[in-house]
């Protein structure tokens, strides 16, 4: 199977073997076709050609075929490095500084407002490249030939950015540590003023700003796990619901995906899991309201009804309680004469309650009388 697509690689024009270049300790890597050579290991010094000739560089990866399908078009490698070569770039390595020291003070001559930072000669000496910085762009023709004159080689001058200074000059960041440029950064990523927001950096220049004048480069460590984090959180100002009631967002935790909440009396730190929307909060709180005063209607209506029942016994006892204290105080006697009374008055009542017949008119009983006489007297 590996030789069928070795075959058609071979058939096609694509490198079979791809070989990954850094010409500098903490620089860029360049990709070469190194078919020819697939016995390349990690650490091998290779001979490449570049825009700037012939450079001597260390091979940092070495991909086959299939990690890389794209990559018809890659310079190839010339050959590996001999143990000259090496002697031959170690011996170049070692005259930069003096070729450096010698533009400075031909440029002072010249009087261009550039500032040299570095040289680099090529790994065989045949090329000397002055790398310089300015705030615009300016005409080198005069100082590159007097450099010409000076230097039995071919003199190129190239201006840098500001950042490519600092990585040149090397040096400690503002946190101690070497700069990140001059330690590992291989390539400069953009850098935007959003990411200081985003993580609450102060805006302050001189917190924000590298040895370079430039935004640091250690912004865009964490801007995305920020990023992430801050989707899930309220922005800062909003008004939410919480378990601690209404409040205002005034600062954001993003990596503890918490909120300052201030409200009112007090700031609380609420997590995001604990944050309601406004209108959401403040309809669970009337809900909540109208329940609590059903629950209370219901509870005094339970309570009033068992009351009234309670009283009327107490009345009772209330109008029985005389009589018990007599029958306490008058004992026997005093109970049976009581009783006696007592039948005797239900008695005269009750005659009283009965009708009574009507009593005889007097005269109709005197006339009566009077006739029964007179016949008598008859017989």
């Amino acid at each position: 199977m590996s030789q069928n697509k070795e075959n058609l690689a071979r058939e096609n024009g694509l490198p079979e073997c791809i070989a990954g270049v850094r010409f500098q300790r903490v620089g860029k890597v360049y990709h070469f076709d190194a078919s020819q050579y697939p016995d390349l290991c990690e650490g091998d010094y290779v001979v490449v050609t570049t825009s700037r000739g012939r450079q001597l560089g260390q091979v940092v990866t070495v991909e086959p075929l299939e990690a890389n399908r794209s990559g018809g078009s890659l310079k190839r490698v010339q050959r590996q490095a001999t143990g000259r070569d090496l002697a031959m770039r170690k011996h170049w390595e070692s005259k930069e500084q003096e070729a450096l020291a010698t533009a400075r003070a031909l440029n002072d001559e010249v009087g261009l407002p550039i500032k040299l930072v570095g040289a680099e000669f090529s790994f065989d000496g045949k090329q000397l490249t002055f790398l310089y910085s300015a705030e615009e762009r300016k005409e080198t023709k005069p100082l590159r030939q007097r450099l010409s004159r000076a230097f039995r080689a071919r003199v190129e001058l190239r201006q840098i950015g500001p950042r490519d200074v600092a990585k040149i000059l090397g040096g400690y960041g503002a946190c101690g540590e070497g700069r990140c440029c001059a330690t590992f950064l291989t390539e400069f990523s953009p850098i935007s003023i959003r990411m200081a927001k985003a993580q609450g950096i102060s805006l302050n220049p001189s917190e924000i700003t590298g040895m370079c004048g430039r935004l640091r480069c250690c912004l865009l460590y964490e801007y995305e796990q920020y990023a992430e984090a801050r989707k899930h959180l309220p922005r800062r100002g909003k008004r939410i619901g919480t378990s601690y009631g209404e409040g205002k967002v005034v600062s954001l935790l993003p990596l503890k995906e918490t909120v300052l909440v201030d409200m009112g009396d007090r700031r609380v730190e609420v997590h995001c899991d604990d944050i309601m929307p406004l209108a959401e909060w403040r309809a669970l709180q009337e809900q909540a309201a109208e329940a609590s005063k059903e629950g209370k209607s219901d509870v005094s209506g339970h309570e009033e009804a068992p009351a009234s029942v309670v009283e009327q016994p107490a009345a009772t006892e209330q109008s029985a309680s005389p009589s018990e204290d007599v029958k306490a105080e008058s004992g026997p006697k005093g109970a049976r004469g009581k009783s006696k009374r007592s039948t005797s008055r239900r008695g005269a009542k009750r005659k009283q309650a009965q009708p009574q017949p009507a009593k005889p008119d007097e005269g109709a009983e005197s006339k009566s009388k009077s006739s029964r006489r007179r016949r008598r007297r008859r017989r």
